[in-house]
């Protein structure tokens, strides 16, 4: 198997480094009083939909060094399928497909579902999550930032 280089766009956080700060100030704060496991599940999850190596690769890692399983992190991708995943993660699991899917909407069942097992703040913190990785996702996707590089 012959792997294919390709080249990074451009090092965003060189380029442009007050924007790069302020993303990581808001990564930052949205992670507060998440659970580190659901944070990086949920991190996975959106990266995967929007197709960033660079994040899948990270956030994978991180997941593993937070207790992560290798079953849990291999079975994300259907997490729907999977009976693996809490009642309370398949929520954060749906919202951060429906936020991360934004054209097709957040749908009040898929809402409702979330505030079912967060509660207003800790949900508040998981939306900011989501939004902030879609941010992350979308950088590095764009700048073609290659996995396992810093």
């Amino acid at each position: 198997m012959t792997t294919v280089h390709i080249p990074e766009r451009m090092d965003f956080s060189r380029v442009a480094p007050r924007v790069f700060k302020a993303v990581l100030a808001l990564d930052a704060a949205a992670r507060a009083g998440l659970d580190p496991v659901l944070l990086e599940l949920v991190q996975i999850r959106a990266s995967q939909l929007n197709r960033c190596a660079y994040c899948i690769d990270y956030h994978t890692s991180d997941a593993r060094k937070a207790g992560e399983t290798e079953e849990r992190v291999n079975q994300l991708n259907a997490w729907e399928e999977s009976s693996l995943y809490t009642a309370k993660e398949r929520a954060a699991l749906a919202l951060t497909e429906a936020v991360t899917l934004l054209p097709q909407g957040v749908s009040d069942a898929v809402y409702d579902q979330a505030a079912l097992h967060f509660e207003d703040a800790e949900l508040a913190q998981l939306i900011a999550l989501i939004f902030t990785v879609n941010a992350w996702n979308r950088m590095n996707v764009t700048t073609r930032k290659t996995p396992g590089t810093e």
